[in-house]
């Protein structure tokens, strides 16, 4: 339930839109919450089942997201954990269950914000307002720079030494998986599992040729890689430095 009061305070002077994104299978209360957050220079984005809001973060990054625990499929607790995994972006909780025990968890899982149901949507702007003032948890960079290597995660484009690099859906998703976890070993499960509802060819080997296109597109050499390492009978590892020094030539 939503409480919409009578007496609405104005909304402040037109700055630039923050975007927004609602997390909740009750596809009315997302549209009502996207009308009302419009108001106050807030741009809402609803998402009825998670898959829909991992697609939407992969596309963009919003400046905050508002979760709510009772979802389809998978919860809400499961999904602040996923999000935090690959972004920092101030996620405030919703639910219709009142237990401190389910706040405290929330909280343990990186939600910056706690907020029961029914509420006053003025409450929530003020929370959301609240949240952006103090940087609860800085939101995931737009770009990346490793070497001569930038990424820009909102154009979902990459380049080399300032050229484009033309990259499938796929091979962006993947290459931008391994440098927001620099340094971190991961086998061709993990990459499957973190790139869920990406379209992978029916065998094993998928992940292999898919890192060898990126390789070549990237003029990353596998023996000298700047990029791309392959750590044997473990899976690959992004060893690019966020500091543009460009990665360590092992291999």
């Amino acid at each position: 339930m939503l409480y919409l009061s009578t007496q609405e305070t104005k909304a402040p002077r037109k700055t630039a839109m923050k975007t927004v994104l609602i997390i909740d299978d009750d596809k009315k209360l997302g549209r009502l919450l996207t009308d009302y957050l419009a108001k106050f220079g807030l741009k809402g984005v609803s998402a009825a089942h998670p898959d829909e809001a991992i697609r939407f973060l992969r596309r963009e990054v919003p400046d905050i997201v508002i979760l709510d625990v009772m979802l389809p499929d998978k919860d809400g607790f499961e999904m602040c954990r996923e999000i935090r995994r690959d972004y920092s972006v101030p996620i405030i909780m919703l639910t219709a269950r009142g237990e401190v025990a389910d706040r405290v968890l929330g909280l343990e899982l990186g939600a910056d914000d706690y907020l029961p149901k029914p509420f006053e949507p003025r409450e929530l702007v003020a929370r959301i307002q609240s949240v952006l003032r103090r940087g609860g948890g800085a939101v995931a960079p737009d770009k990346l720079r490793h070497g001569s290597l930038e990424l820009d995660f909102r154009r979902r484009e990459a380049t080399v030494g300032g050229k484009s690099v033309d990259l499938t859906a796929m091979e962006f998703e993947v290459l931008a998986l391994f440098a927001r976890s620099p340094g971190k070993v991961m086998d061709r499960d993990y990459i499957l599992d973190r790139t869920k509802g990406m379209e992978w060819e029916p065998y094993n080997r998928s992940i292999d040729v898919l890192i060898s296109r990126l390789r070549q597109k990237l003029g990353d050499d596998p023996k000298k890689p700047a990029y791309l390492k392959t750590v044997r009978g473990s899976g690959y590892m992004y060893i690019g430095d966020e500091d543009g020094t460009g990665g360590e030539h092992a291999a």
